[in-house]
């Protein structure tokens, strides 16, 4: 008689956090190189919706936790079903560092700036996330996301950020560390007019393109 032995389960996959950090969005407080050409009460709209657009993306990831990782007061209703965590003080190094060291276990950070994000663009992340990291660059040099499974603010922490050679020298900081860095698609983040016309061709049905073309479709600025 054959005994047929049952194959072995397969590894649990580690319950990871996923954070997106943002910041109120105010008039005159984000995305202000898209003035003049939008007002910045346009502008702003146009932010909340990018922001939309990501936290609807986060909650179609297997994620055990999600968090909105806040600079501001008011709470966008977008984010229901998220936790807060505020951010404090200090340039954006030391604060990507503070979340890196708040958050037990696996973590990956999404940022607000690239409404065209997918669940497929972090897919490689879930089915691997044993690996010790994985980094999402940007088409301006810097990154999007940046997934660490033994999370560490001290690999964020004097890293120079808004330049053109931030992801490079995030990257580098990463490998340097000793780290098997996986590496996402690049995507484009939205910083100028034409940087979010590219994006809602890329979406065309997302929040995003949408208040888009509501600010500018017949404008005159």
């Amino acid at each position: 008689m054959t005994v047929e032995t049952a194959a072995p389960d397969a590894a649990p996959t580690p319950a990871v956090t996923v954070a997106v950090v943002a910041k109120e969005c105010l008039p005159g407080r984000v995305k202000t190189r898209l003035t003049p050409a939008l007002s910045p009460e346009g502008a702003a709209r146009v932010a909340s919706a990018s922001l939309a657009d990501t936290l609807s993306t986060v909650r179609a990831l297997p994620a055990a936790r999600r968090v909105l990782f806040f600079d501001g007061d008011v709470v966008p209703a977008s984010a229901e079903g998220f936790e807060v965590l505020h951010q404090p003080g200090g340039g954006l190094d030391e604060r990507l560092g503070f979340l890196f060291d708040a958050v037990d276990g696996p973590l990956l950070l999404v940022g607000m700036d690239t409404p065209q994000v997918s669940a497929a663009d972090l897919t490689p992340v879930f089915d691997d996330t044993a690996r010790d990291a994985w980094f999402g660059p940007a088409e301006d040099g810097g990154f999007w996301s940046l997934y660490l499974r033994e999370p560490t603010g001290g690999l964020l922490r004097g890293v120079p950020m808004s330049r053109d050679d931030t992801g490079a020298v995030q990257l580098a900081r990463l490998r340097d560390a000793g780290l098997d860095v996986g590496v996402l698609g690049e995507l484009l983040d939205v910083d100028t007019i034409p940087d979010a016309e590219r994006v809602a061709d890329l979406a065309p049905d997302s929040d995003f393109s949408r208040a888009l073309r509501a600010e500018t479709v017949g404008s005159t600025r």
